[in-house]
């Protein structure tokens, strides 16, 4: 039976894209890539992402394998991002999504039931504010990682919205990085 694990990074106070729904990444070095990309990596057995990620993941890391000049293909763990098997949740995609990946529509509790009951290991949620405050409000992930950045957004999407149910977790671990950011690694207390 796979666990669900909400693997999502986050401004200081909360954000996980600017004002403008522009995507800002963490500060990156190859101490993050080792704890971050590779830590979760070498875990999920299968990526589960909201339409909008997905979208821009795929166009990034499908480029590895037809061009050998693109940035994808110069990164070490191309081939694991383009090979694991991926869920996408939208109301809005139609038919094959590719990228290895089918659709998740209707009923999310339901559809993550079945997908932990299909998956022997970890499902890793990259998804975006909008499902992980859904897989949240159902209270569908198992373990959350947050890197926390060492930055104010002042506004944008914040990760965890008002209205979620209070949820006990247990710390399983802390990592400080040399970028300054943080990876808080829960367990959800069930």
């Amino acid at each position: 039976m796979g666990s669900l694990v909400l693997a999502m990074f986050t401004s200081l106070d909360g954000r996980t894209e600017g004002a403008d729904g522009q995507f800002r990444p963490p500060p990156w070095s190859d101490e993050v890539e080792k704890h971050w990309s590779l830590a979760g990596l070498g875990r999920a057995r299968h990526l589960l992402y909201g339409r909008r990620n997905f979208l821009f993941n795929r166009e990034f890391w499908q480029a590895a394998e037809t061009d050998p000049g693109s940035i994808a293909a110069s990164i070490a763990y191309a081939g694991t991002m383009n090979r694991l098997p991926k869920t996408v949740v939208s109301t809005t995609l139609e038919g094959n999504p590719g990228w290895n990946a089918r659709l998740m529509r209707g009923d999310v509790a339901g559809a993550v039931a079945r997908l932990k009951a299909e998956v022997d290991g970890d499902i890793f949620s990259f998804g975006g504010a909008g499902l992980a405050h859904s897989l949240v409000a159902h209270d569908l992930p198992d373990e959350y990682r947050i890197m926390v950045t060492p930055t104010i957004f002042g506004n944008g999407k914040r990760l965890f919205a008002d209205g979620l149910p209070p949820l006990e977790l247990e710390t399983v671990d802390v990592r400080r990085l040399d970028t300054g950011s943080a990876i808080i690694h829960y367990r959800r207390v069930r």
